[in-house]
């Protein structure tokens, strides 16, 4: 069955750095777009960061542009999110998704375009 475990969340502190990971199985990961949404408490989910099939394409919410950084693996299957200079504001439940990718077409910031998802990963920031 199809799986995406995210795992590297914890406790920092402001100014940090953590690497999120999420493992994928069930499905041809490398022919999936995969992106990172986080979801803070009381608040809706949030795009963070997405990668194309190939990994050739990315884009980023403003908030984290510079700050955030994913990368694939798709020999191992893998999707990374590399987040550095931590704010409070960054504290939330990290999920990492898959969409189908599609030929020409960069990868997507919508939720509603990710078929499967995780069970997310606790990040919380210190100040």
């Amino acid at each position: 069955q199809v799986q995406l475990v995210e795992s590297g969340g914890g406790l920092v502190q402001a100014g940090g750095s953590l690497r999120l990971s999420c493992a994928a199985s069930g499905f041809t990961f490398s022919r999936f777009s995969v992106g990172w949404f986080r979801q803070a408490p009381g608040r809706v989910r949030e795009f963070v960061a997405a990668s194309s099939w190939s990994g050739g394409s990315t884009a980023y919410a403003d908030s984290v542009k510079g700050r955030f950084t994913i990368s694939r693996d798709n020999a191992k299957n893998t999707v990374y999110l590399q987040i550095n200079s931590l704010k409070p504001e960054d504290t939330a439940v990290y999920y990492c998704a898959a969409a189908p990718g599609r030929p020409g077409v960069g990868p997507s910031y919508r939720a509603n375009e990710y078929d499967y998802w995780g069970q997310g990963t606790q990040v919380t920031v210190s100040s």
